[in-house]
């Protein structure tokens, strides 16, 4: 095999501020990562020309029209002419749903495939079902990476080979190891996108019950999304505007200083109606190596992550009121904030360190050109 690979990392989103993950492995897999962002006929090739001229695609679509070719003609004929100029030896593809919409692609250049599945397109029961189960990904891939053990059972469940399956769980990356939490103020953090199965309507109501012990406690809730507006109008309605504050979506060096000034980090996930569930949060693993205790449920990957009792405490899903008495216990005990903020520091350190998640998937690279 040759010394450095050319790799195509493909993601439907180009660089969204919620998914770190992936500019992670864009950044940091060893080899020529030749990035691919968006969908359909949108798809382009990060630092490179458009992946055809327009009068091309003119005639593509023409070509398409009168000959009748299949909806997925340009796309497919635009990748494949892209993956064999750059030479690709092995394609990574962020995203279940999106591994499925390039298949016909990759199956033509017969290059060997990584799936990495994140979260919802594992566990939404509509999109499992049009993707038929993802039956023809699972018996083309190489090898298909779950981040948590709820989620390795998930797709166990609906027929993805065991042989293939890998379990390769996120991670943080190693400056917030150098953070150092001062456990001055007794404030709380959460951040995340403000969607249902994030559930931040739950983080307010148990923080209001926590305010009724502690009135001078306080939660900076960070990032946005669908649901940010009734949340901010749950927070007037309860009149609690000076005790929780909207930050709206925050650089990397912003959350450290955050995480410094905090106790500890809240974050409620639940399982969505439509079955929608977490993989296992950056975030989680962020606030954890940082050196603060989280709170938060027993829900997909944070219970892979967090320790009860240790380095955080969990409640079930939907229990606001055993949320907001974790975080009481908190603040009726800084030291044990301090002692779980240590233990969580080190469980990351040693089980999900950032190192690890790379060279787990630089492996899976290296093994599927093999196969």
């Amino acid at each position: 095999m040759k010394q450095k690979l050319n790799i195509a990392l493909f993601s439907p989103n180009k660089n969204p501020y919620s998914e770190t993950f992936i500019q992670a492995h864009k950044n940091y897999l060893k080899g020529n990562v030749f990035y691919y962002y968006g969908r359909n006929e949108d798809i382009e090739l990060e630092n490179h020309p458009p992946l055809a001229k327009k009068i091309y695609i003119y005639v593509l679509k023409f070509f398409k029209k009168v000959f009748k070719k299949e909806s997925s003609y340009l796309r497919v004929h635009l990748l494949t002419k892209s993956l064999k100029k750059h030479n690709i030896d092995v394609v990574l593809v962020e995203y279940g749903i999106h591994a499925h919409h390039i298949l016909p692609a990759i199956k033509k250049t017969n290059l060997p495939l990584v799936v990495h599945f994140h979260g919802y397109d594992a566990t939404v029961r509509e999109i499992i079902k049009k993707h038929n189960n993802y039956k023809e990904l699972f018996k083309y891939a190489s090898k298909v990476i779950a981040v948590s053990t709820v989620m390795e059972n998930q797709l166990l469940s609906i027929g993805c080979p065991r042989e293939k399956l890998v379990y390769n769980a996120n991670a943080a990356q190693s400056d917030f190891f150098n953070i150092e939490p001062s456990f001055k103020l007794n404030q709380f953090i959460s951040v995340g996108r403000f969607t249902n199965k994030k559930a931040p309507y739950y983080t307010i109501l148990a923080f209001k019950e926590v305010l009724v012990e502690h009135p001078n406690a306080k939660l900076l809730m960070c990032g946005d999304g669908v649901l940010l507006e009734m949340c901010k109008n749950l927070v007037k309605y309860y009149q609690l505007e000076n005790q929780i504050e909207f930050l709206g979506v925050i650089s990397s060096d912003q959350l450290g200083g955050l995480l410094e000034n905090s106790l500890g980090y809240i974050q409620h996930s639940i399982t969505a109606d439509n079955g929608d569930m977490e993989g296992m949060p950056i975030s989680v693993l962020e606030a954890s190596a940082s050196g603060i205790p989280v709170i938060s449920t027993f829900h997909a990957g944070i219970s892979d992550v967090i320790e009860d009792g240790v380095t955080g405490l969990l409640c079930k899903e939907h229990d606001v009121t055993g949320m907001g008495q974790n975080i009481i216990k908190l603040l009726d005990d800084i030291e044990l904030a301090k002692k779980m903020g240590q233990e969580g520091k080190a469980r990351i350190k040693s089980h999900f360190s950032f190192k690890k998640h790379i060279d787990g998937i630089q492996q899976l690279l290296e093994e599927s050109i093999n196969q």
